[in-house]
């Protein structure tokens, strides 16, 4: 029995960067011997053991072989003769396809540590076709090291456009395309995800309503970049930068979407785009089975972004609508999340992204006058029922408007 370091843990130590997860590769042993071990299985597809004392994932060196379609369609075949070298063969890419043995002497069959120095993503085998995952995590990557110079080698791009066209990606489920996804928008330079699943033809497949958004373009006094998508992957990439969390990164990659639908007559403006992309996005929503706060926020960033924008201009009505629309007496965070999302919107501008955004302020301010708004009085004078809602709104609504009137003087 052999024991290796696999994978990540590897790779990111030979970059310096600091390792998180560590996997590991057992060969020649049995599931026997594991047991033995005190292993414990986890593995419901293949032999997959937890460490007794460390918890970690403890793999059998194993081959496969595809046997239908999508990312489950594939036989695995563990035994004591599995190879290091038949095991590393069927990772996705170089960089990930090395081990090291606990002296840490590397063995690298297929040349990641070159692909390392030459920044490179490059594909292990041909093989690499057979799963579309592959797709969508060579653009994670991309977007995880773009920040090191890391790009996708032209032949493994050549692959990924295969995949995208051969019909492969729709065989994905939407949770194991989530799970890309969501870690992908995390990365330190979201917007590369973006791109390269749109420069291989796997986002007009994936997300058509995100890739319909370039080449159409937007009046130039307020974007000065013109292009819709180019506006998409900038709003992206200021998220990253003000370490915003998923749900905002979501809204914000969705928050344009009915811009897409708007008619060339009508370019370059975009009249009830808010209201237009609604569909769109729940549409997006439910084809990844996004979490309830990013389907959510998602909706609302939607329909209610330009209100963001225009917030010192609302009359005091709208802006107490707007706030109830939000909940933000019980749900302060969602407000504060389309806020960032606002803002993100506002920066993610050619040559304005260190602009103030004072509708930020604006907005909280609105929304902590709001929530000052006392309910015991009422009560105490006898509202009940409907009547105190509408008691409450009108003193909401006096709050605001004293409100608007101080932060305009």
């Amino acid at each position: 029995m052999q024991i290796y370091k696999v994978g990540g843990a590897v790779r990111d130590r030979l970059l310096g960067i600091p390792v998180t997860d560590i996997d590991w590769v057992v060969v020649g042993a049995t599931t026997e011997e594991m047991l033995a071990k005190g292993f414990r299985p986890v593995g419901a597809d293949f032999p997959v053991f937890l460490h007794p004392k460390s918890g970690e994932e403890y793999a059998l060196a194993r081959t496969e072989r595809k046997s239908g379609r999508g990312y489950g369609g594939f036989t695995f075949h563990a035994s004591p003769e599995v190879t290091l070298e038949e095991d590393l063969i069927r990772r996705d890419l170089t960089i990930n396809a090395m081990a090291e043995d606990d002296q840490q002497n590397l063995t690298d069959p297929y040349h990641g540590q070159q692909d390392l120095e030459d920044r490179l993503l490059r594909h292990v085998s041909p093989a690499f076709a057979e799963d579309p995952l592959r797709v969508l995590r060579v653009a994670r990557f991309a977007a995880r090291y773009a920040g090191l110079g890391f790009t996708v080698a032209p032949q493994t791009l050549e692959l990924m456009r295969q995949l995208a066209d051969s019909g492969e990606l729709q065989a994905l489920t939407a949770e194991r395309s989530w799970k890309e996804i969501s870690r992908a928008l995390m990365e330190d330079q979201p917007q590369i995800f973006i791109e390269v699943l749109r420069e291989c033809g796997a986002l007009k497949v994936l997300m058509p309503e995100v890739d319909a958004l370039f080449g159409v373009p937007q009046p130039e006094a307020h974007h000065p970049e013109i292009d819709t998508g180019v506006h998409t992957l900038s709003v992206l990439q200021q998220c990253a930068l003000h370490k915003h969390p998923l749900t905002v990164r979501w809204a914000c990659l969705l928050h344009d979407l009915g811009k897409g639908l708007t008619p060339t007559e009508e370019w370059p403006r975009h009249i009830a785009h808010e209201h237009t992309g609604l569909k769109l996005i729940k549409a997006v929503n439910e084809r990844f089975k996004a979490p309830k706060d990013c389907q959510e926020l998602a909706l609302l960033v939607g329909q209610y972004h330009t209100h963001g924008h225009r917030a010192l201009e609302l009359k005091p009505s709208t802006l107490l609508e707007l706030l109830q629309s939000f909940d933000v007496y019980r749900r302060p965070q969602r407000f504060e999340e389309f806020i960032a999302a606002c803002e993100m919107d506002a920066r993610g501008r050619k040559g304005l992204e260190q602009r103030s955004y004072p509708q930020a302020d604006y907005l909280r301010g609105a929304a902590a006058a709001a929530r000052g708004v006392a309910v015991q009085p009422l009560l105490e004078q006898g509202f009940k029922g409907p009547e105190l809602g509408e008691a409450i709104k009108r003193e909401r609504l006096k709050a605001l408007k004293a409100y608007k009137e101080t932060a305009s003087i």
